[in-house]
């Protein structure tokens, strides 16, 4: 059931694409559904320009022949579509599982417009039931670590700070050539102070707390996709 609830929240994302669109493309499972999709409709003659926001979704477009182009190339896009491993009603994520949010964010912060596309289980009340992850220099790891933890007391948030290890042990290392710690604070009630506290520690490079990036989640469930959206400054005006 999952992934046809990824498929079906990535093909109404779908439905936001037109040609001549210069798009951001996420990474993860539910992005994966995405690109497949997406290449279908290249296949189909849809003329659009990709930006993939790791190695691993750039593979998968290549082989797919969706083309690619890079933000230094195309450093504006219209659109991003990716995928979140933890949101709110604010469409406030959680995202780095997939140890890409670095480029993740860069890519989402160049686009004129954020989708995330998920499933119903990443849906939540109040961020911070998925461990969130924080990239960081490897050069002072540890002091990096303190300060992160001291961080975590001043806000009264409970749990581990552990640096993500490879399948052989070794500390994993992102398509940057950063590690990254995971917090396992379980509740993040002041999601935005926090990312301003993590933002402000020498040694961070970038946190997993996108705060006012995403625009509209298309979230699968058993009975359909629902919409969410935040509304625009222009909309608001």
């Amino acid at each position: 059931m999952s992934d046809e609830l990824k498929r079906a929240s990535a093909l109404a994302a779908l439905e936001e694409v037109r040609s001549g669109m210069r798009l951001g493309i996420g990474t993860g499972s539910t992005a994966e559904f995405f690109v497949r999709a997406l290449a279908e409709k290249v296949a189909g003659g849809l003329d659009i320009v990709g930006v993939p926001t790791s190695e691993r979704t750039a593979a998968l477009a290549r082989e797919l022949g969706v083309p690619l182009t890079t933000l230094d190339e195309t450093p504006e896009l219209d659109l991003t579509v990716d995928g979140a491993d933890e949101l709110d009603a604010r469409l406030q994520l959680i995202k780095g599982g997939g140890a890409a949010l670095l480029r993740e964010k860069i890519v989402a912060a160049a686009s004129r417009r954020m989708v995330v596309i998920a499933d119903d289980s990443k849906f939540v009340e109040t961020l911070g039931r998925f461990p969130l992850p924080i990239e960081v220099m490897p050069f002072g790891l540890e002091a990096t670590r303190r300060a992160v933890v001291k961080v975590a007391d001043a806000l009264s948030l409970k749990g581990d700070v552990v640096l993500r290890k490879a399948a052989d042990g070794s500390p994993l290392v992102t398509d940057g050539g950063h590690y990254i710690l995971d917090a396992h604070w379980s509740r993040l009630p002041d999601a935005s102070g926090l990312a301003d506290r993590l933002a402000a520690i020498p040694g961070v490079v970038e946190h997993g707390l996108f705060i006012g990036l995403a625009k509209a989640a298309y979230v699968a469930g058993p009975s359909g996709v629902r919409q969410i959206a935040v509304a625009t400054a222009d909309e608001t005006n």
